[in-house]
């Protein structure tokens, strides 16, 4: 029966330890401020663009596109990638159904992507294609534009969106 005592007592002594603790510790934890960080969140909106250069629109067949930025800073930065397909000025606008956009991926497949419109610019989305660029790191993304309507004018503008 002894050493059922002792065990109960270590458990209770551990128990009041444990609990002292982290009552102690919950005030101090609290009234710390949370540690600063440079990263930013994908709600975040970008900071500045890179447009790389334009081309026009081609009706027949498929154009392959490449958006490449290097970061050559000293410190890591959050890009993302994106293609702007702009209608001429005087129309007719480009519609998702104008054509289609395909991302590859890092094992040689064509991925399709999403576009959005907005006054007769379609674009790529921002948020699902963000990337963490080390210094020294370059960003290379691939992408397939198929024109599905012969009619279709306007350029394609890629760019870089730049965070913080």
């Amino acid at each position: 029966m002894p050493f059922r005592n002792r065990r109960i007592r270590f458990t209770l002594l551990a128990l009041a330890v444990a609990v002292t603790g982290l009552s102690a510790a919950g005030p101090a934890v609290a009234a710390t401020p949370p540690p600063a960080t440079s990263q930013t969140r994908e709600t975040d909106p970008p900071t500045d663009f890179v447009d790389l250069a334009p081309s026009p629109l081609r009706a027949e067949g498929s154009r392959h596109v490449t958006v490449t930025y290097r970061n050559s800073g000293t410190t890591t930065v959050m890009v993302a990638p994106q293609l702007l397909l702009l209608s001429p000025d005087a129309g007719p606008y480009l519609t998702p159904a104008d054509l289609t956009v395909e991302r590859r991926t890092g094992h040689g497949c064509w991925v399709p992507v999403e576009l959005g419109s907005q006054t007769g610019t379609l674009y790529t989305d921002l948020t699902g294609a963000q990337r963490r660029l080390d210094p020294g790191e370059t960003l290379t993304e691939r992408y397939r534009v198929t024109v599905a309507n012969p009619a279709a004018r306007g350029v394609v503008q890629p760019r870089v969106a730049l965070y913080g």
